[in-house]
């Protein structure tokens, strides 16, 4: 049954600007509809061309066999191939198109084995469109969602490390708006705007990749704010856990300064 494409203004208006580029950019002769394993030299010749970055003239081979062969065997892997040329394209645009080859594969191929593949891909499409970390974060969000998917339903799927490091791309920006925030509250010397930024990473985000730092800012911030006894712990678990951190050696003379001192003549035990 052929694919019944949404109708998303955004998408078609992307579809209509890819359409320009395209043309007659292969130079190939298709194959007429019909001629005995055409749909196989389609899919050979537009993966062969997939894997040397020929994007648009390898989509042209996918989105013949998509468009004409309803039946075919290749049909499912066209359609990713299509996705998959998109997202090599690596563009603003291209990126919203390969999005949209994704999620449609996975409406019409739901029990595909290479389902898992399609959704691997899908997230990291949205990946590639996520803002740096001081401007809007929804397609971090959208990222989150579609590794969240993936984990649900492909949990031994062999793509799952390459997914833990869109994760961790994702959670890291997130936690990075985040921390600058807190960052910002700080260099206004106003503690009580940055700490629970601060506390907020540390909690929801445990494998932040500069945690180490996070962890430093948040005892400085503790001083400042005059306490002390929550000051050390933060100083104490960098050293413990981040042992190589730059912050080490400022973390080490904090405790020694802050840690009370035994009493002249008094025993230590």
């Amino acid at each position: 049954m052929p694919f019944e494409f949404r109708s998303n203004a955004r998408i078609l208006a992307v579809l209509v600007l890819a359409g320009t580029l395209v043309g007659c950019a292969s130079g190939q002769k298709m194959p007429a509809v019909g001629q005995a394993d055409a749909d196989k030299f389609l899919f050979e010749r537009g993966s062969a061309l997939l894997a040397k970055k020929g994007w648009i003239t390898a989509r042209e081979y996918f989105r013949r066999i998509v468009d004409s062969y309803p039946q075919s065997t290749y049909r499912a892997d066209a359609k990713l191939g299509i996705g998959d040329s998109y997202l090599g394209e690596n563009q603003a645009a291209s990126l919203i198109l390969a999005v949209n080859e994704y999620r449609e594969f996975l409406t019409y191929f739901p029990l595909s084995g290479r389902a898992d593949y399609a959704q691997y891909k899908l997230a990291l499409a949205t990946s590639k469109q996520m803002l740096s970390a001081e401007r809007d974060q929804t397609a971090t969000h959208e990222t989150l969602l579609e590794v969240q998917k993936f984990k649900d339903t492909y949990p031994n799927s062999e793509y799952r490390a390459e997914v833990d490091k869109v994760y961790r791309h994702a959670r890291d920006r997130l936690s990075e708006a985040e921390f600058r925030v807190g960052m910002t509250y700080y260099r206004m010397r106003y503690m009580l705007g940055a700490l629970p930024r601060f506390a907020d990473v540390l909690r929801e985000d445990p494998g932040y990749t500069r945690r180490d730092e996070v962890l430093y800012y948040s005892g400085v911030a503790f001083l400042k704010a005059g306490a002390i006894p929550q000051a050390i712990p933060m100083f104490a678990t960098l050293v413990e856990q981040h042992p190589k951190s730059k912050y080490v050696k400022s973390s080490k003379r904090y405790i020694a300064q802050l840690t009370p001192k035994p009493a002249a003549g008094e025993i230590k035990r």
